[in-house]
């Protein structure tokens, strides 16, 4: 890891900057793609599916008897531990849910909001070699929650056409039942435009490589809403000299270890923490099954001196890490100081591979700086907020003039007309 030493304030956008991705290239690829998909429907589906998956025969609809096959290879230890944070997941989400509030503004004008599912979601959930079943319970247990009625979920086929059988028992945990063996910017493509056998959706969610996020923002420009913009994970420790090294390490790996691109930053304001951390990475990266692309990372990933903690508080608010543990026995006050992040980790005891699996909170998280302005995946993601007014003869009566007076000075004739008849009408005592 690079280490910064008591940077200047002028240096932190820099520092704080993730290595820029040109989606130009990427996306020149991925548009022939998008197009195929889009006039040919399944063919061109079943022409991408041999190409990049090698599947011979490829077809797309998961089979009652696969779930079933997937149930029964599973691990009794694992299906309980996928239960179990299923069960945490929807405890956190359930209550999430609003309850349509009336509030009268002014005698006889009341108005007020009601969640509304959205009628169609994608669902996109990679499959190669770390397939994130966890993913499904993050997105299929909060769309539960909403209630949308119609859910797709796409994932890679292996070479045999199958699916691994933890994203299978997931899904059908999660009420899914369908599934299909689509991949890639093929997949993102036939959930914006649909095909033969595939409907169009109204939003999309997961994550994916560089090819299926390219293909995300271009289903943006044909009017698909996406969860949010998506980048490489990410995580920054923030401590003090009273963090534990091999928990800090253990954390910095547990990101490093997901692609060559993501990117971990320790700040810190002790020079023996440093020390002690980076002693703690080499022994334990050293003996990672994934050991090769955790020290890809681990390259492209720093860590900060600051002389104080103001400073480092302020540097980890100028970051806005999608994931922040903050390593130190004043946890819970440092904390109220932090107003960018996607999901915050509080003290020794709380690894971020909690919030990845079973802790209940969502691990569906803005990255790349924009936990600056945007929120993790929530039961909120799968809703539209509708609202709702009701005004009286009594209210329209109270509040039209003031309504009239705003709409002549805005210069909108019509406006100002439909308060008025309706104005005219109750004082004359009859309807025409």
């Amino acid at each position: 890891m690079q280490i910064i030493r008591h940077p200047k304030r002028s240096d932190w956008a820099h520092l704080a900057a993730r290595p820029t991705l040109s989606f130009d290239e990427i996306e020149r690829r991925v548009e022939p793609i998008m197009s195929a998909v889009k006039e040919r429907g399944d063919a061109a589906l079943r022409d991408f599916t041999r190409e990049f998956d090698c599947v011979a025969e490829p077809h797309f609809l998961t089979s009652d008897e696969e779930f079933s096959e997937a149930e029964r290879r599973l691990p009794d230890d694992l299906k309980a531990a996928i239960r179990l944070a299923a069960s945490n997941i929807e405890r956190f989400h359930q209550a999430q849910l609003e309850a349509p509030e009336r509030i009268e503004t002014q005698p006889g004008v009341v108005c007020w909001r009601k969640s509304v599912p959205i009628q169609r979601v994608g669902l996109y959930i990679p499959g190669g070699t770390a397939p994130l079943f966890s993913t499904i319970l993050m997105l299929g247990v909060p769309s539960n929650i909403a209630k949308v009625p119609h859910r797709i979920l796409c994932t890679p086929p292996q070479p045999d056409n199958s699916v691994h059988p933890a994203i299978l028992f997931a899904a059908n945990l999660v009420g899914i039942r369908q599934v299909l063996k689509i991949g890639g910017a093929q997949a993102i493509a036939a959930l914006t435009f649909g095909t033969e056998t595939i409907q169009k959706v109204d939003k999309i969610f997961g994550p994916g490589n560089q090819y299926v996020t390219a293909a995300k923002q271009l289903a943006q420009r044909s009017g698909i809403a996406i969860d949010m913009p998506a980048g490489p994970s990410e995580v920054a420790v923030l401590a003090d000299a009273s963090c534990r090294a091999a928990f800090v390490a253990a954390d910095l790996l547990s990101q490093a270890e997901h692609g060559a691109d993501s990117q971990v930053v320790f700040i810190t304001t002790s020079e023996a923490s440093i020390q002690e951390v980076l002693a703690e990475l080499e022994r334990q990266t050293a003996v990672l099954p994934r050991s090769d692309i955790a020290q890809k990372a681990l390259a492209n990933s720093r860590t900060v001196l600051f002389a104080s903690m103001d400073e480092a508080v302020d540097f980890a608010n100028e970051y806005a890490a999608e994931h922040l543990i903050i390593a130190s026995d004043e946890a819970d006050v440092l904390a109220e100081r932090i107003v960018n992040a996607g999901s915050i980790f509080l003290g020794h005891y709380s690894p971020e591979a909690v919030g990845d699996y079973a802790s209940g909170t969502n691990h569906t998280l803005p990255t790349n700086g924009y936990a600056r302005s945007y929120s993790g995946v929530s039961v909120d993601s799968f809703v539209k907020k509708i609202t709702f007014q009701r005004l009286t003869p009594e209210g329209i009566a109270s509040l039209g003039t003031a309504v009239e007076i705003l709409a002549e000075a805005e210069g909108l004739q019509a406006h100002r007309n439909a308060v008025t008849v309706r104005k005219l009408e109750i004082a004359h005592g009859s309807r025409r």
